[in-house]
C-alpha cells in the first residue's frame, strides 16, 4: 500500500501594525519633516530674488527662480548686477574666507587628537602618583563654560601677538581639551592588557606601543573625535570674532555675519545670504552624514552617554 505523501505549505503570517506602530512612524516621519524643513527653507530663499520674496514672503516654493544669490555668495557677481538684484556691492570673498576656514580647522583638529591622545594614554595606562586625582581635576574642566575662558586666552594671544593671525584663532583649543581626553580615555581602557604585555615582551618601550599598537587600533574613535571636533571648530563664531579684524584671518563664520551687514538701501540680502550660509554648512553636512553611524556606534562603544 503506498503512502500518501501531503505536503502542506506554510504562508508566511503577515504582522498586523499596532496603532502604537503606526504612532512611532508617524511621529518619526513628523520629527524628519520639522528637522529638514529649515534647510529647505534656507535653499527656497537663496533661489529666490529678494524683490520676490518682499512680495511673496509665504510662498512655499521659489519666487522668481534664480541662481544669483549663490553668484553673490561666490563672488562671481559684478557690484552693478549685486546691486540690480537687490544684493550688496561689497561682494564676498568666499574662497579666501572658506580656506582660512579650513586651515584653522585642520590645525585644531590634526593636533587637538594628537595631543589628547598622548594625554589619553598617561591617564589609561600609565602608573604614576596622583594619576586619578589629576584627571578627576583635569576633567573638572567639563563644567567650566567656554565664555568664561574667552577673555584670558585673548590677553594670552595678544601678548603673544598672535591677534588676527590664524594660528591666533587655532591656538586655544590646539593643544587638547578635557572632553578629548575622556572620550580617547575610554577607548584605551578598553583595550586588553594582554596585547601591551606582549609588545612589552618583545622588547618595545612605552612610546612605540603608543604609535605602533594602540593608535592604529584606535583607529574609529580617533576618525570619530577627529570629525566632531571638525565640525566644531568649523562652527565656531564668537572666538574667531574676537581675535579677527581682516581678511587675512578671518574665517568664513564671521565672513557671514559681515555679508549681512552691508545691507543695501532695499533691506538685507537675503537670497545671498541664505545661499553663503547653504555653501558653508553643506561640508559639515556631507561629513557627518558619510560617518554618522560610526560616530554613534564608537560612542556607544566608549560608554559615552
Amino acid at each position: 500500500m503506498a503512502a500518501v505523501a501531503t505536503t502542506t505549505t506554510v504562508r508566511p503570517t503577515r504582522r498586523r501594525a499596532s496603532l502604537g506602530r503606526i504612532a512611532a512612524w508617524t511621529a518619526m516621519a513628523a520629527i524628519l519633516l520639522i528637522t529638514l524643513l529649515p534647510f529647505y527653507w534656507i535653499l527656497r530663499t537663496a533661489l529666490s530674488t529678494n524683490t520676490a520674496l518682499a512680495a511673496h514672503p509665504g510662498d512655499p516654493l521659489p519666487v522668481d527662480l534664480t541662481a544669483g544669490g549663490f553668484e553673490r555668495a561666490l563672488g562671481l557677481q559684478s557690484a552693478k548686477e549685486a546691486i540690480a538684484q537687490g544684493g550688496a556691492g561689497g561682494g564676498l570673498k568666499f574662497w579666501r574666507y572658506l580656506l582660512n576656514s579650513v586651515i584653522v580647522s585642520t590645525l585644531i583638529t590634526v593636533c587637538q587628537i594628537f595631543f589628547s591622545a598622548m594625554a589619553a594614554y598617561a591617564f589609561a595606562r600609565l602608573r604614576w602618583r596622583g594619576r586619578d586625582k589629576v584627571f578627576g581635576l583635569f576633567l573638572a574642566g567639563l563644567m567650566v563654560p567656554a565664555i568664561f575662558t574667552l577673555l584670558p586666552n585673548f590677553v594670552l594671544i595678544k601678548q603673544l601677538h598672535l591677534v588676527d593671525t590664524l594660528l591666533g584663532i587655532a591656538l586655544p583649543t590646539m593643544f587638547m581639551t578635557p572632553f578629548a581626553v575622556f572620550f580617547l580615555r575610554q577607548f584605551f581602557m578598553n583595550v586588553p592588557r594582554e596585547v601591551e604585555e606582549a609588545a612589552l615582551l618583545d622588547g618595545a618601550g612605552k612610546v612605540r606601543i603608543f604609535f605602533r599598537v594602540l593608535l592604529p587600533m584606535a583607529s574609529t574613535p580617533i576618525l570619530t573625535l577627529g570629525v566632531l571636533t571638525y565640525i566644531t571648530s568649523w562652527n565656531d563664531y564668537f572666538w574667531p570674532l574676537m581675535v579677527s579684524y581682516s581678511d587675512s584671518s578671518r574665517v568664513l563664520t564671521v565672513a557671514l555675519a559681515i555679508f549681512r551687514a552691508q545691507t543695501p538701501q532695499t533691506g538685507y540680502d537675503w537670497s545671498g545670504l541664505m545661499a553663503a550660509t547653504l555653501i558653508a554648512a553643506l561640508p559639515m553636512l556631507v561629513l557627518f552624514g558619510c560617518f554618522a553611524r560610526r560616530i554613534v556606534s564608537t560612542i556607544s562603544f566608549t560608554g559615552i552617554k
